[in-house]
């Protein structure tokens, strides 16, 4: 009985090492190696240093949420003095699908003054405001993008004569003049269209007229002064609408 026991202690002691020899093997696994030093070139994904992830540049905010109401945009005092007898008063507003995106206003009459002929004339404000969107970009860069190609657009106006391009200073953050002689309706009418852009905002105004029954045609500086007047107008509405 006593010979029995370091015999028996053997066997245990022999059937743990298997056990013990898959820990170990396990451990070196997890080092890179069986039992040997890690390949300190190599490493294991476990030790590398974490990469910082890059963070995408944030857009611009859009600097105005509101657009103003449009047929109050200009004052009721400049209407009038534009376009002196207004078939609508305070305006027509035009359609639009989404207010607070675009929109606009305009006044067109004809003011008859018997033997001495009638005059014509017709002024028209619209509004368009860029969203920032990461996509796209900034509502302002967007607004500065639109404001060329709707200057584009008015330079290449079909028929268009003494076409003038000329830098409007003082409206906003960048505007454009562009005057030119355009005949309709078998009369010569002189036309003053306005590109202005305010922020994230691009204001288009047109002011043009004509002179009937013999009546003279109102010189280019007339329809760009009244032009000038009214936009200045229209952008000082945006500024204020989002106040």
């Amino acid at each position: 009985m006593h010979r029995s026991a370091p015999r028996l202690t053997r066997i245990l002691a022999c059937a743990a090492v298997p056990v013990m020899l898959v820990v170990a093997g396990c451990s070196s696994d997890s080092d890179g190696g069986s039992g040997s030093t890690p390949d300190k070139g190599k490493g294991s994904a476990s030790s590398a240093a974490p990469q910082p992830t890059p963070s995408k540049p944030k857009v611009e905010p859009a600097k105005y949420a509101k657009l103003p109401d449009f047929c109050k945009s200009i004052s009721s005092k400049t209407t009038a003095a534009l376009v002196p007898k207004a078939k609508t008063k305070n305006g027509t507003a035009a359609a639009s699908t989404d207010l607070t995106r675009r929109g606009g206003c305009s006044w067109n009459g004809l003011d008859e003054k018997g033997v001495k002929g009638s005059q014509y004339r017709w002024l028209d404000i619209s509004f368009y405001r860029y969203a920032s969107d990461e996509s796209l970009g900034s509502g302002q860069d967007r607004a500065q993008e639109n404001l060329a190609k709707e200057l584009a657009k008015i330079q290449a106006t079909e028929g268009a004569k003494k076409l003038r391009t000329t830098a409007a200073g003082g409206i906003g953050d960048e505007a454009s003049a562009v005057t030119y002689e355009l005949r309709k309706t078998n009369e010569d009418f002189e036309y003053a269209s306005i590109v202005a852009r305010t922020g994230n905002v691009v204001v288009l105004l047109s002011y043009n007229g004509a002179g009937y029954a013999g009546a003279a045609t109102p010189s280019d500086k007339t329809i760009l002064d009244g032009a000038v007047k009214a936009t200045r107008e229209a952008v000082a509405a945006v500024a204020a609408a989002n106040k």
